[in-house]
């Protein structure tokens, strides 16, 4: 009886040591909004998991919460689209490397009548412009997202300060920034992964596309190992060489909503 017991105790403990060390499987990514609503991380993180044994665990928010959560320590990966922030991350020594893993575009969205006709502008520089003139309603995340920066550069080149009772800045992510526009007919700048991905369009259309500076650049960045010795450097280090490897980048290319490619790998 006790030699059963025993073994029965043994038993429990090895499954516990074991349930234990499978539960430490598993980093902490910060990334963006716009590739958790996409549906991109349900469909390449289980081909990850397979691969290696490693679980990511998503915090999705917007480029510039995503930094300050890296920035503390918070997160064991970070995989964000703002290229100049990224790359003043790790001049500042809070990461050690950064790599380009895929792109995709912004566009343009707005209520089908278009009121400020955008659909003839030339460039991205004259549609803003031209929703400025009208002070027609514009929906802005306001969240400092990559999306949000890269809306605040364009206004920029439009020569436009935006501020006025048209201008609504919501402080939340790309779906429910999405979600106000199509209440409000609002334009709004979105990534084109979840603008495609979006269902509740109501009245909005997009309208604006194609120029070259709605590039819109994703980059995997290695944290910094002085800086945070605490986090799972090598776990995370699978992660980021995964996705710039032949099985990661044809993950992201394999990856479609109805039939559309929404993301292009790019890795060098």
């Amino acid at each position: 009886m006790k030699k059963t017991l025993n073994l029965l105790l043994a038993g429990i403990t090895s499954m516990g040591l074991a349930f234990g060390a499978y539960a430490d499987d598993y980093i902490t990514l910060a990334s963006t909004t716009s590739t958790e609503n996409s549906g991109l991380f349900a469909s390449i993180l289980p081909k990850f998991e397979d691969a290696t044994g490693i679980e990511v665990r998503v915090v999705a928010v917007g480029t510039g919460q995503a930094f300050e959560i890296a920035r503390r320590g918070d997160a064991d990966s970070l995989l964000v689209h703002d290229t100049v922030g990224e790359k003043r991350f790790v001049e500042n020594g809070y990461a050690s490397e950064r790599a380009d893993v895929m792109y995709n575009d912004f566009v343009v969205i707005g209520p089908a009548s278009d009121p400020a006709n955008i659909s003839e502008a030339q460039t991205a520089a004259e549609a803003f412009a031209a929703i400025a003139n009208a002070e027609a309603p514009f929906a802005s995340r306001g969240d400092d997202s990559g999306t949000n920066r890269a809306e605040l550069r364009l206004w920029k080149n439009a020569g436009v300060d935006p501020e006025g009772d048209w201008y609504r800045e919501l402080g939340s992510g790309m779906g429910p920034t999405l979600n106000t526009a199509a209440a409000m007919d609002a334009y709004v700048m979105s990534d084109r992964a979840t603008w495609v991905a979006f269902g509740n369009r109501q009245n909005l259309a997009l309208l604006f596309e194609g120029d070259k500076v709605l590039f819109n650049q994703y980059g995997s960045l290695l944290l910094s190992e002085e800086k945070h010795p605490h986090l799972k450097h090598e776990m995370a280090s699978k992660w980021h060489n995964w996705l710039l490897s032949e099985e990661g980048q044809q993950a992201i290319a394999d990856f479609r909503v109805d039939g559309q490619q929404l993301f292009f790998p790019n890795a060098k």
